[in-house]
């Protein structure tokens, strides 16, 4: 195993950037997390399980034990995800999974991405004055929310893969909303940091009873997500799309302030699309994502293979690598802000990851300098669009798992509401999502299209990037993160670590982060970083010193068993057995 430099640095907690924003992303306090800081990586022969809180671990981990599948443990993992993280996921959002079948070899993705209601278009984002709304000013009430695609998902993957009694799925997350759970302190402190949860009554009354943010500790129930999940038991996802539920989600999304356009024909005419996994060549494996509308599998694939010719494993972590690794996501960032968009909608060109074009692009890479702003290539396609460039906004949230049952079957899911705490709108015990603030706001730019404007029925890009990484046919690595466009520098790195470095995962997934989404480039808050941002300041970087939290969850799969770990920086855990 490779031993890091001097150059190495450790987390720390306070959040730079603006809360409302990264409000999900609350920091674990250290002095108050001693056993969580110290997670070790977890060892198992048969089935394993990483989420973000232990009481979803759990949900999955007692499935697999009973001999359920991991389409099955996923169910029971998300529905208690959506009960006890609802800042991050839940029924009210959308979320990509990669599935891989042990007895046939192959590799699907589920495309569950929420869509754009059918009376959108250009100038869903724009005010009065025909300029973009403000982020924020965007994001609460129910013009940001799109179609919910979470219900579906889990009903289809189920069907498809699925061995254990449905309902038994639910009954633990049922349980647990009647009982109650302890509230966290990264729940308690998300909570607090974020803006518009009292502008709600549903949403004010859960999280902010008596007028004031709920507290780490509380004991906090939740009968209208059990009944909720009732209904989901007896009667599949037709409730949230043709029945009761649905008409609720429209209704609430009714909001006196930025009300939705969401209909109930909206809703019924959503459905989960399968689509082809996208995979690209690193060093004789083969990493596979997910493709548009999620950038991704695309970016994650073409920062890697930028970065083929050089020898990370010789120079080990430290500052060149570090300094390669941001131009590199700089080349990546540029091609996926002009070209990536929901692939219905949009020729996305199919020379993304071609070998020859990308052997061009990563000669651009100067290991003695930061290159500044880079632009967009021009990668081989079928057809060439006249497009516009996109402009990436601070965004954070969303949750991670991955899964690995005991016949061999894996999955790798990302899953979002988008910003912390959706749109801030609840209704039957869940909030609802923003996603329709992944679209740009702003329709053209220079009298040209944004590929990733609104339209009607669309699926707004999305960084989530769940990862399986492949050997001669074989799953070896299982990962993922959540964190906003981050999410793509956090999952390349963590590969990078475990491949290159060959370090242990949970010291993979614990390195501290640089990265560089075209834009100056932001290094992990804690000690070590003042020396990392002097250093690459002095190659011509832009540098700023951010919270950088990420929520990485892994498994690796080897001859001598399942490795895993989730990332200290936040509440999850791993079991296995």
């Amino acid at each position: 195993m490779k031993l890091l430099n001097s150059m190495m640095f450790a987390l720390a907690g306070s959040v730079l950037l603006p809360a409302a924003v990264l409000a999900q992303d609350a920091p674990l306090q250290p002095e108050d997390t001693t056993a969580i800081a110290e997670k070790q990586t977890v060892r198992a022969e048969n089935f394993m399980v990483s989420s973000a809180h232990p009481l979803a671990t759990q949900a999955g981990y007692d499935v697999l034990a009973a001999g359920g599948t991991a389409a099955d443990a996923a169910v029971a993992v998300q529905v208690m995800l959506g009960l006890v993280e609802p800042q991050s996921s839940g029924l009210g959002g959308g979320a990509f999974l990669l599935y891989f079948d042990k007895e046939s070899g192959e590799l699907t993705t589920y495309d569950a991405r929420e869509k754009a209601p059918m009376a959108a278009d250009g100038s869903y984002f724009l005010d009065g004055a025909g300029a973009p709304m403000g982020f924020m000013d965007a994001v609460i009430g129910g013009k940001s929310a799109g179609v919910p695609g979470t219900p579906r998902l889990l009903e289809k993957l189920h069907a498809d893969h699925g061995e254990s009694d449905w309902g038994s799925l639910l009954q633990p997350a049922i349980d647990t909303a009647e009982a109650g759970f302890e509230v966290s302190q990264r729940m308690a402190d998300s909570v607090a940091g974020t803006e518009g949860l009292d502008q709600f009554i549903a949403t004010a009354e859960y999280f902010l009873p008596g007028g004031k943010p709920i507290a780490e500790g509380t004991l906090l129930k939740n009968p209208d997500y059990a009944e909720t999940l009732r209904l989901f038991a007896e009667e599949g996802a037709a409730p949230f799309y043709t029945g009761e539920i649905a008409a609720d989600i429209v209704a609430a999304l009714n909001t006196n302030i930025n009300p939705g356009m969401l209909t109930m024909e909206d809703m019924a005419a959503y459905e989960v699309v399968m689509r082809d996994p996208v995979c690209t060549d690193y060093r004789g494996f083969d990493v596979c994502g997910m493709g548009p509308p999620s950038s991704g599998g695309l970016t994650v694939g073409q920062i890697l293979e930028l970065l083929e010719p050089f020898d990370f494993k010789a120079m080990g972590d430290g500052v060149e690598a570090r300094h390669l690794f941001t131009q590199a996501s700089r080349l990546a960032f540029a091609d996926r802000g002009l070209y990536m968009a929901d692939p219905d909608f949009v020729d996305v060109p199919q020379g993304l990851l071609d070998e020859a074009y990308l052997k061009e692009r990563s000669a651009l890479i100067d290991p003695a300098k930061d290159m500044g702003a880079a632009k967009a290539g021009t990668p081989p396609a079928d057809k060439v669009a006249l497009l516009a460039p996109d402009i990436e906004r601070p965004r954070s949230g969303t949750s991670h798992f991955v899964i690995v049952d005991g016949e061999g079957n894996m999955i790798s899911a990302t899953t979002t509401i988008e910003s912390g705490f959706g749109n801030r709108v609840m209704t039957r015990g869940f909030l609802l999502n923003n996603e329709m603030t992944d679209f740009s706001f702003a329709p053209e730019a220079d009298g040209l299209p944004v590929a990733n404007r609104v339209e009607a029925g669309k699926r707004p890009r999305s960084s989530m990037a769940p990862t399986i990484v492949l050997k001669n046919g074989e799953p070896v690595l299982l990962t993922g993160s959540p964190g906003g466009a981050n999410i793509i520098d956090y999952t390349a790195l963590s590969i990078i670590a475990l491949l290159d470095w060959e370090m242990d995962p949970q010291e993979a997934i614990d390195l501290p982060h640089v990265i560089n989404l075209n834009g100056p480039t932001r290094v992990e808050e804690g000690d070590g970083a003042e020396e990392m941002s002097a250093a690459l300041t002095a190659l011509g970087h832009e540098v700023t010193i951010a919270n950088l939290n990420s929520g990485l969850h892994v498994i690796q799969i080897t001859e001598d068993g399942l490795l895993g770990a989730a990332d200290k920086r936040r509440e999850g855990t791993v079991l296995g057995e």
